[in-house]
């Protein structure tokens, strides 16, 4: 029981605050970039020479999804991810590399389970959105 006029913490609302805000994603991001910086097949997507840009991007878009500042929007307008992601061939290879890097950033943040699990399904659901050509299984 508090005493009168003493206060409590009050917990975090969003994802956003709960991971520790931008520092979190930030972290987040830059692992994941590394990666994509060294990977043969990810890094032909992104044709800055800089991933620097890509980078700003995606932490701004994961810091607002996930109840941060509303940067990404006022920058970008809508995230649009499929009409973003469409010119680039994003089959079941593309996604599990990004998966596999996106995996080793998420666990490099060391979050409590149940915040780490919370963000994983949203990214790992977004991978597989993001797969725009069909591979014939018979081809192989």
């Amino acid at each position: 029981m508090t005493s009168a006029g003493e206060s409590r913490p009050v917990p975090p609302t969003t994802l956003f605050d709960a991971v520790g805000g931008e520092p979190t994603f930030r972290r987040l991001v830059d692992r994941f970039y590394a990666g994509i910086a060294a990977d043969p097949l990810l890094r032909p997507m992104y044709p800055e020479g800089d991933l620097g840009p890509a980078a700003e991007r995606m932490t701004l878009f994961l810091m607002q999804y996930w109840g941060g500042p509303n940067t990404y929007s006022a920058q970008r307008g809508h995230p649009r991810l499929r009409m973003r992601h469409a010119p680039f061939r994003i089959g079941a290879a593309e996604r599990d590399a990004w998966l596999s890097h996106m995996r080793r950033a998420v666990d490099e943040l060391a979050l409590p389970p149940e915040l780490a699990a919370t963000l994983w399904d949203y990214l790992e659901r977004s991978a597989y959105f993001m797969v725009n050509v069909m591979e014939d299984p018979a081809a192989r």
